[in-house]
């Protein structure tokens, strides 16, 4: 265990010692190998940008975090639980993190996270089909919605679990230029995927994360 002072980047997000961090909801339980620091009587997890897009974000100067303590995320694309438990420690015991993966084997190891912590809950889904798990978020509705996934229609897959969200709600993208097309340049890509959202969201920022995960953006979004 080590031992620093915490910088808060935004509420529930901190700088320890040049590391990004949260704070623990689970304090001693570890998720994907991370370090486990100290503060004062608290425990944080040190959260890697080379291991999750949404830090990545967060440190090449993401402006404002739209997920908050008490926030009811969809985080689409959760496989087995590693970024998800870091917004759930954001959220906190008032908020909720609905995870939805497709892949079965990932959703086995997603459970055993979402075991340890009671605002996580499992979804095994098509995240290209949101009516087949719509019954699970409760009211309908969500705060933000996080998009990991890698899918040639990045962009449709959005749009269409914007039914979640109110009118002025968040929405964060990780696009995978790759994923889209193997032979388009990632800066043509961007700019295509961009084009695909204009209808349903407004662009509110766009960071580059291509130092930590080649070929990717993350994009923070606004419902129109």
């Amino acid at each position: 265990m080590i031992t620093m002072k915490p910088i808060q980047l935004f509420p529930g997000v901190y700088k320890i010692g040049g590391a990004l961090a949260t704070r623990s909801l689970t304090p001693g339980f570890k998720v994907h190998g991370e370090r486990l620091l100290e503060a004062g009587n608290a425990e944080y997890r040190e959260w890697n940008p080379y291991q999750s897009k949404l830090a990545a974000g967060i440190a090449c100067g993401l402006h404002a975090l739209p997920i908050k303590e008490g926030s009811r995320v969809l985080y689409l694309g959760a496989a087995q639980g590693a970024t998800a438990s870091f917004v759930s420690d954001i959220v906190g015991e008032k908020g909720v993190v609905y995870c939805v993966e497709i892949a079965p084997r990932a959703v086995t190891d997603l459970i055993r996270v979402c075991e340890k912590r009671e605002n996580m809950i499992p979804i095994l889904a098509d995240a290209r089909k949101p009516s087949e798990y719509a019954s699970e978020i409760e009211d309908g509705e969500v705060d933000v919605v996080f998009e990991d996934v890698a899918d040639p229609q990045q962009a449709e897959l959005l749009k269409s679990n914007a039914r979640f969200l109110k009118k002025g709600a968040a929405a964060m993208l990780a696009v995978k230029a790759r994923s889209v097309s193997s032979v388009e340049e990632p800066r043509k890509v961007f700019e295509k995927v961009k084009r695909e959202l204009e209808e349903v969201f407004e662009l509110v920022q766009e960071i580059d994360i291509s130092s930590f995960e080649k070929d990717h953006e993350m994009l923070v979004l606004r419902k129109k």
